[in-house]
């Protein structure tokens, strides 16, 4: 009897020693466990508020195209949508413009914007709406080198310190096909500066389509004051040009079958007037008169003049800016 309570005392201090074992391999688990928690909860807090900081403002960035020619405007569509649940104003501060742009050239380096004295006005966006407006990046940045761009749009919020960014776009800058070129005087009595002015008609191959382009440009100074596409052409049909007394140029060319259309282009580039022309009985063409004035005789006009004398051209900038490389 004494023998068998002993073995047994013996065997329950063992089990009790197990489970005491036990209970302080429970209670080091629950420490390291703890630990790590401790540890990684300030990173968990942190990546959720950067999560929620970063979905306050999004930032879309869109090119209408892959390919455009030099010193064509490079017209850049920026979306921002306000997530931050209230209103929120969008201004300059702490020395940031409120918007701007990364740009970067085909071997990766970094493209420094055109300095200007100008300065955005502040947007006001309101809980979740969103604001699309379009930029045109041609007078901001020097872009008109041939070669492939990448372009990353950001918003600055000042509320946050911060910035928000878009994802990254690309496009590419090439020339044209020169078709036609005259060069002519500044009339007396004219605004436009220099001398000279030497006006281009270029063509550009495009997947689906071949546009025709116009540059205005003094050579000279080394000035372009103007590129930008008249809209489609049809290849095998050469475009018609005129120069008026008033040295302005006077467009006429094949923009689809039975379909023409015409420019009148002032001598820094503007676009005085535009209008489209239908094939009838007669095919519309250009004519001179004695005394300098220049007009389309047959067919018959579908469009009135899309914009009057005065009017301007999606220009470039404000500011011309130099010609390309290759054309110096």
């Amino acid at each position: 009897m004494q023998a068998w309570t002993t073995a047994n005392l013996s065997e329950g201090m063992r089990r009790t020693g197990q489970g005491q074992m036990g209970a302080d391999f429970f209670m080091r688990r629950i420490a390291v466990v703890y630990g790590v928690i401790k540890r990684t909860l300030p990173i968990v807090c942190l990546f959720l508020s950067a999560v929620r900081g970063e979905a306050q403002i999004q930032v879309d960035l869109k090119f209408k195209r892959l390919q455009y020619i030099a010193y064509e405007p490079v017209v850049a569509t920026l979306g921002i949508t306000n997530l931050a649940g209230r209103d929120v104003d969008l201004h300059d501060a702490d020395g940031q413009s409120w918007f701007g742009f990364e740009v970067t050239g085909s071997e990766s380096q970094p493209i420094p914007p055109v300095p200007t004295d100008g300065t955005q006005p502040p947007l006001q966006i309101k809980a979740g709406q969103k604001v699309t407006q379009r930029i045109n990046l041609t007078p901001l940045y020097p872009v008109q080198d041939f070669g492939t761009y990448h372009v990353r749009a950001h918003i600055y919020f000042a509320d946050l310190g911060k910035f928000f960014y878009s994802g990254s776009k690309v496009f590419e800058v090439t020339d044209a096909r020169p078709i036609w070129q005259k060069t002519v005087g500044i009339p007396d009595g004219n605004s436009a500066p220099g001398n000279v002015r030497t006006y281009s008609l270029l063509t550009n191959r495009f997947p689906d389509h071949t546009s025709l382009y116009v540059r205005v440009q003094d050579k000279d100074n080394g000035i372009v004051y103007a590129t930008y596409s008249l809209g489609r052409t049809i290849a095998f049909e050469e475009p018609q040009a005129e120069i008026d007394h008033a040295n302005q140029l006077h467009i006429l060319h094949c923009a689809a079958p039975r379909s023409w259309a015409y420019s009148r282009i002032g001598l820094n580039g503007e676009l005085l007037a535009h209008s489209s022309f239908m094939e009838t009985k007669t095919r519309p063409r250009l004519f001179r008169a004695a005394d300098g004035e220049v007009a389309v005789r047959g067919g018959m006009i579908e469009a009135p003049a899309a914009q009057t004398a005065g009017g301007k051209a999606p220009k470039l900038s404000e500011r011309p800016t130099g010609m390309p490389k290759e054309d110096q």
